[in-house]
């Protein structure tokens, strides 16, 4: 079995997955060859029966306590789709077990396994509105009691890097790829007039579109970052460079110059003192944890998120970070009296990485409504002429995000508010004329109470929270 999958994974079309994705294919294919061996079957002599079986006893069989969806099944069967047309393509099997047959796609006919579920959810996409967000970082990140103070016994642990990293996804409308990968001297500095925004740019190499775009963060989010960076990040690198953790390292390239310009270029040499040099955007997230400088005292990581032993975290990380932020809230926000009462009542919010690039882009959705309604003043003339020169808020918000086509912006991530009057909900809004972090609470509750997945404190969160936000 061990064999087999080491053979598998390099081969091309695995090799171009993200290490959690390989890991999840890697999970599903052993459940399924520990599946056979149960019953006497060797890989090789799989049939489509013995696929059959195995689905149901995932998604129907009721001695099987973890069932699992229609999703989480079309992703093992991908796995398994994917391995024995490997194993096909190689002459390993003459024939697979997964049975396929022809669909019409948008591009012509493709073939897709017999097998899918059809009961699969498109996409899990949700958002939290500013306050939502603000309520889950306070009792999920900082510690935070129903009341709002700090429960006694909290450590903080990270507790400043993990802020200033969820803080620069709702902020920025990243990937968790995108913000996990950056390096230390790629956090914005230069602000925008006025002050309130930074501006950045993302590499093309980390980016799903290999295309490099700009990225605004606000300079509070900004701050927050280079707090971390002085304080617990530079704690980190002191001891793992006391410990000599650094010299240990196998692959380790000290950056010796940075090329600004319009081609921004860095330069490096490795241990035995051979040079290379590579653009900026065409750094892969692999070559950027492997970036060092020589500082004061030795080696230091230009990565700028680290764990506590000083060494780059890798991307998947975050997602422990995100669950266990969404334990907490759940164990502090939910009465005691009220669990197992109601499943549909949800007292906690819940984010996950994407979840802070959805709510990015509903909140900016509605803050260039609200500011060309009454910050510009326009009439209906003028804003037609506005959006002749410049576009309308729906493509701003596709180009922020950065997404090719504007129908995966208004279906997937606004989708809340694709059926919506945005106008009709701002002109009875009583906000401020500059939307701020607690301005257009009013227009966010009544998006959560008039559509789906929207999470907000108003009709969800309040009661657990003594009637206050």
């Amino acid at each position: 079995m061990d064999g087999l999958l080491g053979l598998y994974v390099q081969c091309g079309s695995f090799r171009r997955h993200t290490p959690e994705t390989k890991r999840n294919y890697a999970t599903d294919i052993c459940l399924f060859l520990t599946f056979l061996w149960g019953r006497g079957v060797v890989w090789e002599q799989a049939v489509e029966r013995d696929l059959e079986d195995f689905e149901h006893w995932r998604r129907f069989a009721p001695e099987n306590p973890r069932l699992i969806g229609g999703s989480k099944w079309n992703r093992e069967l991908a796995a398994l789709t994917g391995m024995y047309a490997w194993a096909a393509g190689t002459g390993r099997i003459q024939r697979s077990p997964v049975a396929t047959r022809q669909v019409a796609g948008p591009y012509g006919s493709v073939v897709a396994p017999v097998a899918r579920a059809k009961n699969a959810r498109g996409s899990n996409v949700h958002w939290l509105t500013p306050r939502a967000f603000r309520r889950w970082a306070e009792v999920g990140l900082r510690g935070h009691g129903r009341d709002g103070v700090v429960l006694p016994g909290w450590s903080g642990r990270l507790e400043d890097r993990n802020v200033a990293f969820v803080d620069l996804l709702y902020s920025s409308g990243m990937r968790r790829s995108e913000a996990g990968s950056l390096l230390v001297f790629e956090v914005p500095q230069r602000r925008l007039e006025g002050g309130r925004y930074c501006v950045g740019r993302i590499a093309a190499a980390v980016t799903r579109s290999k295309k490099p775009r700009t990225f605004y963060v606000a300079s509070g989010v900004v701050g927050e970052i280079e707090t971390y960076v002085d304080s617990s990040r530079a704690l980190a690198v002191r001891r793992a460079q006391q410990a000599g953790r650094y010299e240990g390292l196998g692959e380790v390239r000290i950056v010796t110059d940075v090329l600004g310009g319009v081609r921004p270029t860095v330069r490096w040499r490795d241990r035995s003192g051979a040079g290379g040099e590579r653009r900026l955007t065409d750094l892969a997230v692999a070559d950027r944890m492997t970036l060092y400088t020589e500082g004061q005292h030795g080696l230091e990581p230009l990565w700028l998120w680290l764990n506590e032993r000083g060494l780059p975290l890798w991307v998947d990380s975050w997602e422990g970070v995100f669950r266990t932020a969404n334990d907490r809230c759940r164990e502090v926000l939910t009465p005691p009296e009220s669990r197992f009462r109601d499943p549909h009542r949800v007292y906690a919010p819940y984010a996950t990485p994407h979840a802070c690039r959805n709510s990015f882009a509903l909140y900016m959705l509605v803050v260039l409504n609200h500011l060309m309604d009454r910050r510009f003043g326009l009439t209906p003339e003028e804003r037609r002429d506005f959006r002749l020169l410049y576009g309308d808020p729906w493509r701003m918000v596709q180009d922020l995000l950065g997404h090719a086509s504007r129908e995966t912006t208004c279906s997937i991530y606004l989708a809340p508010v694709a059926d919506l009057q945005l106008r009709a909900l701002l002109a009875v809004a009583d906000d401020a004329d500059v939307p701020g972090p607690g301005s257009l609470d009013g227009v966010f509750a009544r998006l959560a109470r008039e559509s789906e997945g929207i999470q907000d404190l108003d009709d969800l969160m309040l009661p657990a929270l003594g009637g206050s936000a």
